[in-house]
């Protein structure tokens, strides 16, 4: 048995006081109102927060990794969609992350991924059809049906996508969405069908449809995906059904912070701190029924010491009553487990040979006669934003004479290519926009959501020793200098994850998108960007390791 003295944040009661928590095994006993207590040197007590959707694996750690960098910032779970690692290696890879998970005092509620494959439009390396979801559902460790990205198959009421749904609704379990710029009758008609969450509004107007029709909408700041400044204006009119989310976060805006910079950015607009704190810690356990403490007598001892309401500067980190993390570092004896040798033969699929420069060539004549082509596709790829736009490009452009199409660093039009990973097959090209590289190439084998190896580049060569670095490793993200040098950061877990040490992933990501930007890449994050070239349940316009992909039509082109 142990006490804590601090002002209490009861988020619930709309109060903060003097208190003393009593804290026995895992949970609080007894929380005391302290009458004549020193309040202005106390720190501020408040349940811990929560991270409403995220994908572990674009932390590039390990869940228990993971977990040593979050608590630092009083994160205490997450609601974690596995949906990466299952499209790479199915429901084992869903067991790894929960096994892996389970090693370290941490709160993971890890969903049952809905779409495996994404589409059936890419090439993945497993898949999961309605009966494995709704064995996954079974599973007390599975919280919910994660993101259903697939809503042309919700509002055409494919007979597979509404088994899954169905398996959820009877396992009492909550169906997260996914429905980036439904309007009107379509978002109606998608929520009616018993979707509860949306996490990929861009704009306030999209996300006021949705919450008219009764959702509960996720305010997203990731790596590449920011939407706080959008949509934090809905939190004080709908503080119960407002959450914070990161979706996708690289390993060095991980080690910055989490969900407590959302508050502190918050409670700067003026917005109310409890409503604030409903969005950062309470929203979350509530909708997910997650077994996680909100700070009353006989709950889990999950809560953290603030040293403000303004900056939110975490003391300590409790989880179950264990202190994990203080004076921002995790503490070594809570997470001593979390550093093994990785094993020989870590959990992947990963059977690609190694390319040549020629089988990047892009002939004209691929888009028919010649003479009848003046203009070909062209991504546009937008910083902080996952859609894209669908731009055209003049020939003469890209074109010197060869017959080829080539990248145009001048005009920041740079090719790129995606290479199945899971065997030997054609590549897929096409140009994008924006990515600014002057030389080299970056590439990768996180490539929402299929995870086949993306890359983008000046010129052949570079695209092709970048793309061999990650197939030799099988898996990571590499950078090449042709004048210079080349650098790879392994992801051996999956081609996702890396299990070394977080902050050493973080330092050596760190480097290695510097180097991006040293080439010209003018992108906040230019690997996370890339990352989302691939995914195609997001407009508009796209790329998978079968060809250039219309996410309006839903089509290849």
């Amino acid at each position: 048995m142990h006490q804590r003295t601090g002002k209490l944040v009861d988020i619930r009661a709309l109060e903060i006081y003097p208190a003393e928590i009593t804290i026995r095994g895992k949970r609080i006993e007894k929380i005391t109102r302290l009458d004549k207590a020193p309040a202005r040197s106390l720190p501020y007590i408040l349940p811990g927060f929560v991270d409403a959707h995220v994908h572990i694996e674009s932390s590039m750690l390990v869940p228990s990794q993971f977990a040593r960098l979050a608590c630092v910032h009083g994160t205490v779970g997450t609601v974690s969609d596995p949906h990466e690692i299952a499209n790479v290696c199915g429901i084992e890879g869903v067991e790894f992350m929960i096994e892996n998970g389970n090693t370290v005092p941490f709160k993971f509620n890890f969903g049952a991924p809905s779409c495996v494959p994404a589409t059936i439009f890419e090439t993945a390396g497993a898949s999961l059809d309605a009966a494995l979801v709704e064995e996954l559902l079974k599973k007390d460790s599975i919280k919910y049906l994660s993101e259903m990205m697939n809503f042309p198959g919700v509002l055409n009421k494919d007979p597979e996508v509404m088994k899954k749904i169905e398996a959820a609704h009877r396992a009492g379990k909550p169906v997260d969405g996914h429905a980036p710029g439904l309007r009107g009758e379509q978002v109606r008609q998608y929520i009616e069908a018993g979707i509860s969450t949306d996490h990929e509004c861009f704009t306030a107007e999209e996300a006021l449809g949705k919450l008219h029709y009764g959702m509960k909408i996720l305010i997203r700041e990731g790596s590449a995906a920011k939407n706080f400044e959008a949509l934090i204006g809905l939190l004080p009119d709908f503080p119960d059904r407002i959450m914070f989310c990161s979706d996708d976060k690289h390993p060095d805006s991980l080690e910055a912070g989490h969900i407590n910079q959302l508050c502190a950015r918050a409670v700067a607009k003026g917005i109310d701190v409890f409503k604030v704190l409903k969005a950062a810690c309470v929203n979350p356990v509530l909708h997910y029924r997650l077994d996680i403490g909100l700070l009353q007598t006989g709950d889990p001892a999950d809560c953290i010491l603030v040293e403000d309401l303004v900056d939110f500067k975490v003391l300590q980190t409790y989880i179950d009553g264990e202190l994990v993390a203080e004076n921002g570092s995790a503490v070594a004896a809570a997470f001593s487990v979390v550093m093994p040798v990785t094993p020989e033969s870590p959990i992947n699929s990963f059977n690609c040979l190694p390319r040549a420069p020629e089988d990047f060539a892009y002939p004209l004549d691929k888009w028919g006669e010649e003479e009848n082509i003046e203009q070909v596709y062209v991504i546009g790829a937008l910083d902080g934003q996952l859609i894209t736009q669908k731009q055209l490009a003049a020939v003469k452009d890209l074109m010197p004479g060869d017959g080829f199409l080539h990248s145009n660093p001048e005009k920041d039009i740079l090719k790129m290519v995606v290479v199945n990973r899971y065997r030997q097959a054609p590549v897929a090209k096409t140009f994008v926009h924006n990515f600014g590289l002057k030389k080299g190439a970056l590439a990768s084998s996180v490539a929402h959501d299929s995870h086949n190896i993306i890359a983008v580049g000046v010129d052949e060569e570079s695209i092709c020793r970048a793309l061999n670095l990650v197939i030799g490793a099988k898996g990571g993200i590499s950078c090449v200098d042709p004048d210079s040098s080349s650098t790879l950061l392994p992801l051996p877990v999956a081609g996702l994850m890396s299990e070394a040490d977080g902050y050493e992933v973080a330092r050596n990501y760190t480097a290695i998108d510097a180097m991006a930007k040293r080439l010209g890449s003018r992108l906040s994050a230019p690997f996370m960007t890339l990352s989302f070239m691939a995914l195609l349940v997001i407009p508009h316009l796209k790329i998978s390791d079968l060809g250039l992909f219309d996410g309006d039509g839903f089509v290849l082109l």
